[in-house]
């Protein structure tokens, strides 16, 4: 099995770098191959790059909150590319305003990703669950962790 290939970045205004190094050299340490965006991206930046590299996931983050705002029909922009199976994953504060987990999940399934770690900063866990993923060549649409 070759090397997956993830793109990482921060969605929107943020410039909440701090987490996206953690999650780049978390997934370097895991053995894969990580293409990182860093920050003040738009979905089709993910897309385009998910493209280029043929990238197996797309991991967003947001700490500011402005998730819901920038990835609402996020998956649209990697359908419009040919790739609509790319792995996306979204974590970070999603969301202004407190919601429960499920909620989140729930919305963010609605905007086509695949796993949503609102509040979660287990990096590992992600981890985990991108190897289940692609052992499985799919995803179990967006459960809450």
């Amino acid at each position: 099995m070759s090397v997956a290939r993830v793109v990482i970045g921060v969605i929107g205004d943020d410039i909440h770098v701090v987490g996206n190094r953690i999650i780049q050299l978390a997934l370097s340490e895991a053995g894969f191959e990580v293409f990182n965006l860093l920050t003040r991206n738009r979905p089709e930046h993910f897309a385009q790059a998910a493209l280029e590299v043929n990238a197996d996931a797309v991991f967003v983050s947001s700490l500011n909150g402005e998730g819901e705002f920038w990835c609402s029909d996020f998956r649209s922009h990697f359908v419009a590319l040919g790739i609509p199976s790319v792995l996306l994953y979204v974590g970070g504060n999603l969301v202004v305003g407190r919601r429960s987990q499920e909620d989140v999940a729930r919305l963010f399934a609605q905007f086509g990703f695949d796993r949503v770690y609102h509040q979660s900063a287990d990096i590992d866990g992600a981890i985990a669950d991108l190897l289940e993923d692609l052992s499985h060549g799919h995803s179990e649409r967006a459960r809450a962790h």
